[in-house]
C-alpha cells in the first residue's frame, strides 16, 4: 500500500487523510497538541466550559463540508433552523427583522416586504450581478449600490465570509459565493452550525475514522524542513527525527501560507493576512430566546462591533470578522463594547434578560485568521501543484475560487489528493 505524509492536521490535512485512508497508510504530522486547526473545541479555563476557537456559520451549499461530515457519520452534531432564515438587529436603529428566502431558485422573497430587507429595493438586487460578473481586479464596494439591501444584508454578509472589508476585498471571490448560495436559491443557504462543538463535529469524528483505517496522528511534531532531490521529497525533518520516503510515497503540505512558503523554495503565496475576534461570554443561567432566534440560534447585528451572534446554552459567542481594523482597542474595551451590543439586540427576545455587568468573558484574536481576500492576494494563491512529483499543496489559502473557508479548506484536502493520483471526489466533480 502506498504511504502519503500530511503536514499539517487543520481542515485541509484531516479531509486529506480522510480522502485517503482507505487507500493509502497515512502518516498525519501536527505541530500542536491537537487537530484541528482554526475549527477546534478546547476547555476554556477561565469560563470553565468548552468553546470554540472560533465560531463558524455553515450554509447547506457546501458539497465538501457536508460529504466530509456524512462520510464520518456527523451530520446530526449540527443544529440548524431547517430552513434558509436569517434574523438581524440594527444597533443605530433598534430594529429587528428576519430575512426569510424562498426554497426554490426563483426569489419570491424579494417581493415580500415581511420577507426581505427592511427599506430595500428591487433596483438593488442588480448588485448580486455586478457581483457575480465582476472580473479578478473587482472590488465588493464597487459592485454594491447604496442602500438597504447593501447595508443590512450584502456588506455584512461580505465582511463575514470574506474576512476583509467590502472595499479591499474581491468581488470576483464572493460573486463566486454568490453564485453557489444566493443564485441556487434558499435551499442552498439553510444555515448550520456545531451543535455541541466545532471538534465533535470535524475533528474527533476524523481521527476516529482514521483510527479504523490504522492512520498513525503524530501530535506535537513539528516538521521544520523537506528535503528535495531530482524532482522528489526525499525526507522529512521533524522534531522527532528525520523521516525517509520511498519511492511510491507522496506528501501533502496542508499549512498555514507562511508556513509552507518557508519549507517550500520559490513558492509564492498570500503574505497579507485578516484577523479575526471571538468573544465568548459564560451566564449563570441558560439562555431562553423567543421567536426566529429560538430557532435560528444566532443573530446577525449591523452597526456595531459584533457581527453574529451565537445563542449556547450558558455561553454567548461573538464574531468580529476583518478585526485589524480593532487592533488598537483593548480586549477590556472590546468585550465591554461587545457586550452592550448584545443588551440591545437580546435581552428583548430573552426570556430572562442579560445581567447588566457583563459576566466572565474571554476575547480570542487570531492574528493572522485568514489571507486577506483582495484582488491582488487573491492573484498570489498557489494550485495544489508544486515543483516535485509526490508533493501537492492544500489549505484555505491555496487557489480554490473561494474565500477561506471550511468549504474551501475541506476541497483544497480533496484537490490534493486528486493531484498525487488517488481516487478523490473532486476527480469526479471536476469531471462532471
Amino acid at each position: 500500500m502506498s504511504r502519503v505524509h500530511i503536514i499539517g492536521g487543520g481542515l485541509a490535512g484531516l479531509s486529506a487523510a480522510v480522502e485517503l485512508a482507505p487507500q493509502a497508510q497515512v502518516e498525519l504530522y501536527e505541530a500542536g497538541p491537537a487537530c484541528g486547526g482554526r475549527a477546534r473545541s478546547f476547555h476554556d479555563k477561565a469560563l470553565d466550559t468548552v468553546i470554540d476557537n472560533g465560531n463558524h456559520l455553515m450554509l447547506s451549499a457546501n458539497p465538501c463540508t457536508f460529504r466530509y461530515l456524512d462520510l464520518l457519520g456527523a451530520r446530526h452534531t449540527l443544529q440548524g433552523p431547517g430552513e434558509p432564515i436569517f434574523p438581524w438587529f440594527d444597533l443605530n436603529e433598534k430594529r429587528g427583522w428576519t430575512v426569510r428566502l424562498s426554497p426554490g431558485k426563483i426569489p419570491f422573497w424579494l417581493l415580500s416586504k415581511r420577507r426581505r430587507v427592511p427599506g430595500m429595493t428591487l433596483k438593488e438586487t442588480t448588485a448580486l450581478v455586478r457581483l457575480m460578473r465582476a472580473d479578478d481586479d473587482t472590488v465588493v464596494s464597487d459592485c454594491l449600490a447604496e442602500g438597504a439591501l447593501a447595508r443590512r444584508l450584502l456588506e455584512p454578509f461580505a465582511v463575514s465570509v470574506m474576512n476583509t472589508p467590502s472595499n479591499e476585498s474581491s468581488a470576483a471571490l464572493l460573486g463566486n459565493v454568490v453564485r453557489r448560495t444566493l443564485a441556487q436559491g434558499g435551499q442552498a443557504c439553510c444555515p448550520w452550525m456545531a451543535a455541541h462543538g466545532l471538534s465533535e463535529s470535524f475533528v474527533t469524528p476524523a481521527l476516529a475514522y482514521l483510527e479504523q483505517y490504522h492512520a498513525s496522528v503524530h501530535t506535537g511534531t513539528r516538521v521544520a524542513a523537506l528535503r528535495y532531490e531530482r524532482g522528489r521529497v526525499v525526507a522529512l525533518e521533524t522534531s522527532s527525527g528525520e523521516v525517509a520516503l520511498g519511492a511510491e510515497e507522496s506528501v501533502i503540505m496542508a499549512v498555514p501560507a507562511p508556513v509552507a512558503t518557508s519549507l517550500l523554495p520559490g513558492l509564492d503565496g498570500p503574505d497579507q493576512f485578516e484577523s479575526i475576534a471571538n468573544a465568548h461570554f459564560r451566564l449563570p443561567f441558560h439562555l431562553k430566546p423567543r421567536g426566529v432566534v429560538a430557532q435560528a440560534r444566532f443573530v446577525g447585528l449591523i452597526g456595531g462591533i459584533a457581527e453574529w451572534g451565537f445563542v449556547h446554552d450558558d455561553v454567548l459567542s461573538v464574531t468580529v470578522s476583518a478585526a485589524n481594523r480593532y487592533a488598537d482597542r483593548s480586549q477590556t474595551e472590546m468585550l465591554e463594547t461587545i457586550w452592550s451590543e448584545l443588551l440591545q439586540a437580546l435581552n428583548p427576545i430573552l426570556e430572562e434578560p442579560l445581567p447588566q455587568v457583563m459576566p466572565t468573558a474571554r476575547l480570542i484574536r487570531e492574528k493572522r485568521a485568514t489571507f486577506a481576500a483582495t484582488p491582488e492576494q487573491n492573484r498570489r494563491r498557489p494550485g495544489a501543484a508544486t515543483p516535485y512529483i509526490n508533493l501537492a499543496l492544500a489549505g484555505d489559502w491555496t487557489d480554490t475560487g473561494l474565500p477561506a473557508t471550511i468549504e474551501g479548506a475541506l476541497q483544497s484536502g480533496l484537490d490534493a489528493v486528486a493531484l498525487l493520483g488517488f481516487r478523490s471526489e473532486r476527480t469526479r466533480v471536476e469531471a462532471a
